[in-house]
C-alpha cells in the first residue's frame, strides 16, 4: 500500500513539474528559517483542486473523513499543491514548508507511514505531524525569532 501511495505521488508530482514553481522566491521572506538551498529543492504547485490518491483501501483504514478534508493545501515529498486563490497566504506555504522538511526527514515510506498511523489514531487536528506544522508557521505569524526550520524538525520527530 505505502508503494502503491508514493507511486502515485511520484506520477502526480511528474504531471506537475512544468508548472511547478521554485520556493526559492522565499528567499528573503523565510530567510532565517529556511536555507536559501533548502527552498530551491522545494516547489509548489497551484491547482484549481488537492490532488489526493483515491484508493478504496484509503477508505477502509478510516482515512475517509481526511480525503475529504478540504484543505487548501498538500505536501508530496519535496513538491507541495496550494488552491487557486490561496498562492499569496506566505502561512500557508510556511506550513507546507515544514511538512517538505517532515518528509526529508522521515523518508517517503516513512512519512506516509507515519501520517496515517497519526491520522488513524489521533485525526487531522491532534495529528503530532500537523500540530508541528501548525505551530511553526503560527511562530512564523507572530513574527517570533529565527531559527533553522528543517533542524527543528530533525530533532524534535
Amino acid at each position: 500500500m505505502i508503494d502503491r501511495i508514493e507511486n502515485w505521488i511520484d506520477e502526480v508530482n511528474l504531471m506537475n513539474e512544468n508548472t511547478s514553481i521554485s520556493c526559492a522566491c522565499f528567499v528573503d521572506i523565510f530567510s532565517g528559517f529556511y536555507s536559501p538551498s533548502f527552498l530551491r529543492n522545494a516547489q509548489f504547485v497551484i491547482v484549481d483542486s488537492i490532488p489526493k490518491p483515491d484508493f478504496p483501501e484509503l477508505q477502509q483504514l478510516g482515512l475517509g473523513r481526511f480525503m475529504e478534508l478540504d484543505a487548501r493545501g498538500i505536501t508530496y515529498k519535496n513538491t507541495y499543491y496550494v488552491l487557486r486563490g490561496s498562492e499569496d497566504i506566505l502561512r500557508l506555504h510556511f506550513h507546507e514548508l515544514v511538512h517538505v522538511a517532515q518528509w526529508q526527514s522521515l523518508g517517503a515510506a516513512g512519512f506516509i507511514t507515519r501520517y496515517i498511523q497519526e491520522i488513524q489514531q489521533f485525526g487531522y487536528d491532534e495529528s503530532p505531524l500537523e500540530i508541528m506544522a501548525y505551530s511553526l508557521d503560527a511562530h512564523f505569524s507572530s513574527t517570533g525569532k529565527q531559527f533553522d526550520i528543517p533542524d527543528y524538525v530533525a530533532q524534535h520527530l
